[in-house]
């Protein structure tokens, strides 16, 4: 049976683990011959090795994406091995130091913009110019819901996943008649290396009894949405940032009644403001407060 990626070439950044990783065996199990960008080499390598033990064609580029020579010679490697580039899955990017907006220090606001949003930004301003020699394309880039309801204690983050929203919907008008689509992916919480931080914590308990589907995704599942919007089967599909959260971006609400654990020493409760049901959780660390007043609700100290 014929892969629908077959003869096709996808690049992955930030695939040395996680949701790219995921993403660049996802492409090589559809055909594609994968290129595997990140800074981390000994699991880019890794990355490669799962997929050519599979039978699968992948090349690995060890690239900082906030450089511009080095998005270059990314895009001219490809172009030197495969002779193409079809998709392109912009990845990489870092969860920066967590702090208030007036406390958030220059230095990881512009470090988390430069990988985050100024390196989508460079990867497109090469692969674009490729794809338009080709007659088309497809990119997805990676985002997050932080970008589309805000996370408390990280402006800079915050605002690099806002602006790759944004990005994404500026690119797909400029291409859209030259046959490139440019969509984006906004997971919500999943189980990267991340968040593999809090597992067996209180915090995992509590991002858990906040999703509606009951659990935390997995990098595979985001990893099935951008190739599905790198598809055929999402050919009108352009400029759409798509939630990839298990329903977590649209809030708690008729999930709550009355009050109840959602980890050791936090509660959720209902409360009435001028007759209204206000949820309100009791958070003990500073990643769960900022979590749940991402959903829209009140939270109140330790």
């Amino acid at each position: 049976m014929t892969k629908q990626f077959e003869g096709k070439v996808a690049l992955v950044t930030g695939a040395a683990s996680g949701i790219g990783r995921a993403s660049a065996l996802a492409f090589a199990r559809e055909g594609a011959k994968t290129v595997v960008a990140d800074v981390l080499v000994e699991g880019g390598e890794e990355t490669v090795r799962i997929i050519k033990e599979a039978g699968g064609d992948a090349l690995l580029v060890r690239t900082d994406v906030s450089k511009a020579a080095e998005v270059e010679t990314l895009i001219q490697k490809i172009v030197e091995t495969y002779g193409r580039l079809d998709y392109a899955h912009n990845n990489a990017g870092i969860a920066g130091a967590d702090a208030p907006t007036a406390d958030c220090t220059e230095e990881n606001w512009d470090h988390t913009i430069a990988i985050n949003l100024k390196g989508v930004w460079l990867c497109m301003k090469y692969e674009i110019p490729q794809m338009l020699k080709q007659g088309g394309g497809a990119i997805v880039n990676t985002a997050s819901t932080a970008g589309l309801v805000g996370l408390e204690g990280s402006p800079a983050y915050c605002a690099s996943k806002g602006g790759v929203i944004q990005l994404t919907r500026a690119a797909a008008l400029d291409y859209a008649k030259a046959g490139i689509r440019v969509n984006a992916v906004c997971p919500g919480v999943i189980r990267t290396p991340m968040v593999e931080r809090l597992v067996g914590t209180e915090a995992e308990a509590g991002l858990i009894a906040m999703e509606p589907i009951g659990r935390m995704g997995k990098p595979e599942e985001v990893a099935e949405a951008v190739v599905w919007l790198c598809s055929d089967a999402a050919s009108f599909v352009t400029g759409n940032a798509m939630p990839v959260d298990g329903g977590d971006e649209r809030g708690p609400v008729n999930r709550v009644a009355g009050s109840r654990s959602i980890g050791q020493g936090t509660r959720w409760e209902t409360v009435q403001s001028r007759g209204v049901p206000v949820f309100r959780v009791r958070a003990r660390s500073s990643f769960q407060r900022g979590y749940y007043l991402r959903q829209g609700i009140a939270v109140s100290g330790r």
